[in-house]
C-alpha cells in the first residue's frame, strides 16, 4: 500500500526566480483611451503621465506590457539606476494601522531633452518614445529624475 501512495504523490519543481526586473514608464495620458487598456494600466500601477513601476518579469507581467505598448515604454533596470530611483523619488506614507508604507510606483518629471526626435507617438525602433528599449530605459529613467 505504501508503494502505491508514493507512486500517486507529485513532486513540485519550485518556480524559477528571473532576476530581471522591469521598469515601465507611462508616456502617453487618457485622452480617448479605450477602457480595457486603462484598466490594465491601473493594474500595473500607472496612473498617470511619467509614473514609473519596476516590476518583475513573469508572463502576465509581460502579456499586460505587450497590451499596453502603445502607452509607455519599459526595458531591463539595472541595479545602480534602482537605487538611484529608490533614494530621489520613493514616497513614503501611512496606512490605516500607522505603519510607514512605501509607495509601489515612483513620480518623475519629463525628461530632459524630450522622449525622442518623432516624439511620443511612434514606438522606439521608429526614433520615437514607446514600447521596449531595452537597457536604455536606464538613460531615460536618469532624465526624469
Amino acid at each position: 500500500m505504501k508503494k502505491a501512495n508514493e507512486e500517486k504523490t507529485l513532486k513540485v519543481k519550485p518556480k524559477e526566480t528571473n532576476s530581471i526586473s522591469f521598469a515601465v514608464v507611462r508616456i502617453r495620458s487618457i485622452n480617448r483611451i479605450n477602457i480595457p487598456i486603462n484598466d490594465t494600466l491601473k493594474m500595473l500601477r500607472l496612473y498617470r503621465r511619467n509614473y514609473c513601476v519596476v516590476l518583475d518579469n513573469t508572463p502576465s507581467i509581460s502579456g499586460m506590457l505587450n497590451k499596453v505598448k502603445d502607452y509607455i515604454t519599459w526595458g531591463e533596470i539595472d541595479d545602480e539606476t534602482l537605487s538611484l530611483l529608490k533614494e530621489k523619488r520613493e514616497e513614503k506614507t501611512k496606512d490605516e494601522d500607522g505603519k510607514e508604507v512605501t509607495k509601489k510606483f515612483f513620480r518623475l518629471n519629463p525628461p530632459r531633452g524630450g522622449f525622442g526626435r518623432k516624439g511620443i507617438k511612434f514606438q522606439f525602433k521608429a526614433k520615437g518614445a514607446l514600447g521596449y528599449r531595452g537597457s536604455k530605459i536606464n538613460d531615460l529613467i536618469r532624465r526624469m529624475i
